[in-house]
């Protein structure tokens, strides 16, 4: 069986009867669609009587600069994309991928496969600049400059896009999520550009412009409102695509079938916010890149239902409100989320383009307004550009009063648990460990084979890490890599999986993972947590983890329990931030980082492997973005068991004196029934 066939024969039997017929449905329309039925190659006239909303706020007096300059960037052609790199438009344009410049056919867009890397290159370079983020600065500086200028690049690069991406035609109209992404920031666009009266728009070749921009929003509106996400794909993208539609249905609410779209719309993201996050806070992709993505597309959302007069229910609000809160208490002092899941480095609405804007900070600083928690403003440390685009100049954080920004250690729906000492302090110590599902629904898709996985920062450095992801679709080995097991701090046996992987976003097989105990003292933390992954083995194999962390002897000790009956060959990983310098001898391994220095000890027969940027193997990387990866260390401790056995390490450190400051432990705080 070929590659191909092997992945659609995989996807076929991760589906339910149901979602095998909705699939088939899909297909005809797609044909339809293609001959011109089920579609909105006609669009209706609009009635500009009906006014809509203003996604976002005036934020009162804003230094123009950082917008300007990079506005300025963008009117010459440089766009901005993937990895903090740019791209001459010029010279990959609209359907062309911005890394390699390879171009998609502009054929119909049911046709396109696209991902096929041969066919289209790397879909995400070809869709992030069609996010049209950049649009929203060249707006954002004419709101604020009155710069004429801006405003004409922004016209042009539109009236490009509309030439280069007819109705259905080409890899940006490929995926709804994108066509629902690009509906949001043209919202942005659209208001800060003037709205329907913008000079964009005066004169006869104005109208014809506004007419033409309106069409296409009625048409991608349209195309996702009839195409949602269903069954095993309900995941962020069908979020993103309500989001889009609910936000356009509020911005151009011209046609009564549009009202209708986003009446629907709030319905479902009303529905999938229960679905997709536990109460816990915890999204149900397990990863933390789509947890800030999926809680930002829920916010917006509601932010234009409130300013609409639509307002989303008090338990939406306390589901935004938890997913915060379980970013905030995953963040470090230094402010670094753990690289959980996939990351591509997606955002909905990019409205601070300056090189040091953090998403998650921004996110947690308009939830320190909205919701008024100590935590988030805590972690957002100051007011921050998109708080005031989206809440307006009067945004305000609650003020943070010493020694109550503790963060929550237990999230048991979502299976994370944080160990530690001296939070939100330059001596702060937090361990998180992943004792959680693999993913969402049947497939997983954003999931990593990550089963007892831990994270560990010291002094607000991250020393022992989660390597990210790299790629989804372009290098099939690197993608298997960055999500199977040997990319995290964890047990692999037998050189297996923990869990089986159908393709680049697809589980045949699931690990389940649960922790057993937790407990918390000033003195001491402790965590048992076991999974079945290796259950499938010929000789079935039952991986239990504990932790417990001595915090006055600064030492964690991790006893790995290997419950079976015959002999198996172990691994244990552990990746190193960059930075981190390590050095073996005998059964030790000497590691610093500059604020603070560790060693790893194990017992009983076996040695250290040191990876370093190793392709063959592969090991010794780390992702910090999409599309990049750097060498870094992972030290690897290899034996041989035969039968049940325990294996321990001990990990002590010490942080260097001058990196810390006085603080009281978190550990009284914490409710350890």
């Amino acid at each position: 069986m070929s590659a191909g066939w092997r992945w659609y024969a995989n996807r076929l039997g991760r589906m339910s009867a149901r979602e095998v017929m909705h699939r088939a449905r899909r297909a005809v329309r797609g044909v339809g669609r293609k001959h011109g039925f089920f579609c909105a190659e006609q669009v209706p006239p609009a009635d500009l009587a009906i006014e809509g909303i203003a996604l976002l706020r005036e934020p009162g007096e804003l230094d123009p600069e950082v917008y300007v300059k990079e506005a300025e960037s963008i009117a010459a052609g440089h766009i901005p994309t993937l990895g903090d790199r740019t791209f001459q438009l010029d010279d990959v344009g609209w359907n062309g991928d911005a890394q390699s410049g390879k171009q998609a056919p502009l054929a119909f867009a049911g046709a396109i496969d696209y991902r096929d890397a041969a066919q289209v290159g790397d879909i995400k370079y070809v869709w992030e600049h069609n996010r049209h983020h950049h649009l929203v600065t060249l707006a954002q500086a004419w709101h604020l400059t009155k710069e004429p200028a801006f405003l004409q690049a922004l016209k042009g690069q539109l009236a490009s896009w509309f030439d280069a991406c007819p109705y259905l035609q080409g890899p940006n109209w490929c995926s709804a999520l994108e066509l629902g992404i690009r509906l949001i920031n043209w919202s942005a666009a659209w208001q800060l550009a003037g709205g329907r009266r913008s000079p964009l728009f005066e004169g006869a070749e104005g109208e014809a412009f506004r007419s033409r921009w309106l069409g296409a929003v009625y048409q991608h509106a349209h195309t996702a409102a009839t195409d949602y996400s269903r069954f095993s794909s309900a995941n962020n993208h069908l979020v993103g695509e309500a989001a889009g539609v609910y936000i356009a249905a509020c911005t151009w609410p011209h046609w009564a079938e549009l009202r209708r779209w986003g009446s629907r719309a709030k319905g479902i993201l009303e529905n999938q916010i229960r679905r997709q996050f536990y109460l816990d806070g915890v999204n149900a992709e397990q990863a933390t890149s789509y947890q800030r993505f999926s809680t930002e597309l829920f916010l917006l959302a509601a932010l234009a239902g409130k300013h609409a007069g639509q307002p989303f229910s008090m338990r939406y609000w306390a589901q935004l409100e938890a997913s915060m809160g379980f970013m905030a208490s995953l963040m470090d002092a230094g402010g670094h989320l753990p690289m959980v899941g996939d990351s591509d480095d997606a955002v909905v609405l990019r409205l601070d383009p300056s090189p040091e804007a953090c998403p998650t900070r921004a996110l947690l600083s308009t939830g320190a307004c909205l919701f008024e928690r100590p935590q988030f403003s805590a972690k957002a440390e100051r007011i921050v550009r998109d708080s005031r685009w989206l809440l307006g100049a009067g945004a305000r954080h609650r003020a943070s009063p010493r020694g109550r920004t503790l963060p929550q250690r237990r999230f048991p729906l979502g299976g994370y648990f944080i160990l530690g000492d001296q939070f939100e302090t330059d001596g702060e110590v937090k361990m998180v460990v992943d004792a959680g599902p693999l993913g969402y629904r049947s497939i997983a898709a954003h999931g990593h084979a990550d089963a007892l996985a831990v994270t560990l920062s010291l002094g607000g450095r991250p020393v022992l890490v989660d390597p990210g992801t790299y790629v989804y679709h372009a290098e099939p080995r690197w993608r298997s890599y960055f999500r199977g097991t040997a990319a995290h701090n964890t047990v692999r046996v037998d050189e297996e999986e923990q869990s089986m992987s159908g393709g680049p976003f697809m589980w045949i097989h699931h690990a389940t993972a649960r922790c057993e105990r937790f407990l918390s003292t000033p003195e001491r933390d402790y965590f048992r947590g076991v999974h079945d992954g290796y259950h499938r083995l010929r000789d079935p194999v039952t991986h239990r983890r504990i932790i417990d962390f001595d915090k006055r002897g600064h030492c964690f000790t991790f006893n790995d329990v290997l419950i079976c009956r015959g002999a198996h060959r172990l691994e244990i990983a552990w990746h190193l931030a960059e930075g981190c310098v390590a050095q073996a001898q005998g059964n030790r391994v000497h590691v610093e980082n500059g604020a603070a220095q560790f060693e790893l000890i194990t017992e009983g027969e076996g040695e250290w492997h040191h990876l370093r940027g190793d392709s063959d193997a592969p090991g010794g990387w780390i992702a910090p973005r999409f599309g990049c990866k750097v060498p870094t260390s992972t030290l690897v401790w290899r034996r041989q068991i035969r039968g049940t056995e325990v294996v321990s390490t001990r990990l002590d450190y010490r942080l260097n004196q001058g990196e810390r400051r006085q603080a009281v432990s978190a550990a009284e705080e914490v409710d350890t029934e």
